[in-house]
């Protein structure tokens, strides 16, 4: 028959396409995964990876089985949850995906005051772009999902929690430093340093130069990298562009390794994301009112602001 931990074998060999990435993700050894693999494929008389040289790809039927098998370890721990918080939030898990900006700049202070107000419920935050966090909270991998703005979805909730405002800049001896006022021609002229495809950051430049009608593919795009870090990195490394949250070039801008170009972007949102037709759990009930009561840039509650 078959069990929970097969099916997280395999949805775990699945999504990394490699047996010993797996086997170390799990804490077992490369020869249990195999074998896990092994057994549920002789079972069931279908094969679930086509094996190509020394490496491993999901075949059709494991891509159809993909989604069985996530849908079912969703609904497991769903049920797991339930039982472990009867009785409050004694025990109980938390699973937070969140878009790069938002995880590394707006959701710490949030996460510490939840830890200090509910420290046995265990919290796990995993970091990636717009598209996969949405993807992760449709699965049921996520219980809530943090984003730069919003996503075409009709399954899911979508809360403003907070508000970001996106900035180009460039380094301190682009011609832009000397805060010369920019038209659609000077950002055509440009070359540019971008996010990666499906990044929140990128979907909201986009967007921007959209009501600037400025197509973005007709930008000179050099470089298109996967973290905001790179991204700065990479201007301050040349005479290029690119568009970032204060709250990633701050601290640069303030030490003059980069400059504010003249344009002002409009704000973006912080949204979050919870699946509309899957059970809330209470610790991510809790952790909703909590995010609700925070909508500035770097965390502070409500109460705190209004008495600034």
């Amino acid at each position: 028959m078959m069990t929970l931990e097969q099916l997280r074998i395999f949805v775990e060999v699945a999504e990394r396409q490699h047996l010993t990435q797996a086997a170390a993700a799990l804490c077992l050894t490369p020869s249990a995964v195999s074998s896990s693999i092994r057994a549920l494929e002789e079972r069931y008389g279908t094969p679930l990876f086509d094996r190509v040289g020394r490496r491993i790809e999901t075949n059709q039927a494991g891509h159809i089985f993909l989604a069985e098998a996530r849908r079912t370890l969703a609904s497991a721990r769903a049920a797991e949850l339930t039982l472990a918080e009867l009785g409050s939030l004694q025990r109980g898990a938390l699973a937070i995906h969140a878009s790069q900006t938002i995880a590394s700049y707006w959701l710490p202070p949030l996460l510490v005051r939840f830890r200090q107000m509910y420290p046995a419920v265990a919290l796990e935050l995993r970091v990636d772009n717009t598209e996969k966090v949405a993807e992760a909270v449709m699965q049921g991998e996520a219980d809530l999902g943090f984003v730069e703005g919003g996503v075409d979805e009709g399954k899911l909730e979508m809360t403003p929690v907070g508000e970001d405002r996106l900035v180009i800049v460039v380094g301190p001896q682009h011609p832009w430093a000397d805060g010369r006022p920019l038209d659609k021609e000077a950002l055509l002229g440009a070359r540019w340093i971008m996010r990666e495809a499906g990044s929140g950051t990128r979907s909201a430049f986009e967007g921007a130069l959209a009501a600037l009608d400025i197509p973005s593919q007709a930008l000179m795009v050099a470089l298109a990298l996967p973290s905001n870090e790179a991204v700065r990195s990479a201007i301050m490394a040349g005479t290029f562009a690119g568009a970032l949250s204060e709250l990633v070039v701050a601290s640069h801008l303030e030490a003059r390794l980069l400059v504010q170009a003249r344009l002002a972007l409009p704000v973006r949102s912080f949204t979050m994301l919870r699946h509309a037709e899957r059970h809330q759990s209470r610790a991510a009930a809790s952790f909703v009112a909590m995010a609700h009561g925070v909508t500035s840039l770097r965390g502070e509650p409500a109460e705190q602001r209004r008495a600034m």
